[in-house]
């Protein structure tokens, strides 16, 4: 793999035939990152990952050049860490700690998840002390994986759209060096915050850091948005040609701060997946070379 410095730019790619293949599919689009699921996201029950299957994958990943903090594993969309319903809170839960799991025997270090919904059911208090108990937990059952809380649209009963809601969660999880965020910034949009302008993007950061802190940004979810600011819609279009467009993606690939983590595209586009990562990587290297 080329040498693309401390600028991790990738994309969700398939792990279809096995997790395996998934670094493989990385690479032949030029990426230094990706995410991936390790089972299938719509489904609750998977079988054990085979252990061939978890040394090819090893394998691959250091054939690759792509080490722990350059992957971003995502966990089912069944999972519901905040619902108010008991059986599903636990049924949840218990999903929610074979991901971390598949994550530790990939020797993973990072698993990206939707906090979850209150279903207008509890209050929003509750729904976030839910989340933050189910984290906790996990850290309990399994070692090293950090939880990287993925903020939202605010679509439906959706929580974690609001920066203070991320900030509320990571306030009850009792070990600070294994959570984080993961900032999508279509999500981001939809829910209201400006990222369509470069002192846009300023201000919306300068709140994260004054409300979370960059130190618990883990990864960025790259994705352009179809939905116009604060619609919550979570729409995803490809870079530039949505409502959100090209200024926040060059702030991203300029700025040092979203150095050293997963930038992963989740546009709709795959085919133009290698042009979107090769742009923001000319950008990026354009800003070093200055």
């Amino acid at each position: 793999m080329p040498k693309f410095g401390n600028k991790y730019i990738g994309a969700h790619v398939s792990a279809a035939g096995g997790v395996d293949n998934a670094p493989l599919r990385a690479a032949e689009i030029g990426a230094n990152a990706f995410a991936l699921f390790t089972k299938n996201q719509r489904q609750w029950a998977a079988k054990p990952l085979d252990p061939e299957v978890i040394a090819r994958f090893k394998n691959h990943c250091r054939q690759y050049g792509f080490g722990p903090e350059q992957i971003l594993p995502h966990d089912s969309y069944l999972i519901n860490l905040g619902a108010p319903d008991d059986e599903k809170l636990s049924k949840s839960r218990a999903a929610f700690i074979d991901e971390f799991e598949r994550c530790f025997q990939l020797g993973l270090s990072l698993l990206n998840f939707h906090p979850g919904s209150h279903l207008k059911q509890i209050s929003e208090s509750d729904c976030l002390t839910r989340i933050a108990e189910s984290i906790n937990l996990a850290h309990q059952r399994v070692p090293d994986v950090i939880a990287v809380i993925e903020n939202t649209a605010g679509q439906g009963s959706n929580l974690g759209w609001r920066f203070e809601q991320l900030a509320e969660i990571i306030d009850q999880v009792e070990d600070k060096n294994r959570v984080g965020v993961c900032l999508d910034t279509c999500h981001a949009f939809a829910a209201g915050y400006d990222l369509g302008s470069e002192q846009g993007c300023e201000q919306v950061f300068a709140e994260f850091e004054r409300i979370v802190g960059m130190h618990y940004l883990r990864a960025m979810h790259v994705n352009d948005s179809k939905g116009a600011r604060g619609s919550r819609l979570d729409r995803h279009h490809s870079l530039g040609q949505g409502e959100i467009g090209w200024p926040c993606f060059e702030y991203i690939a300029k700025d040092p701060r979203f150095d050293n983590i997963p930038l992963i595209l989740e546009t709709i586009n795959p085919e133009i997946w290698p042009d979107e990562i090769a742009h923001l990587r000319t950008i990026h290297c354009k800003t070093l070379a200055n």
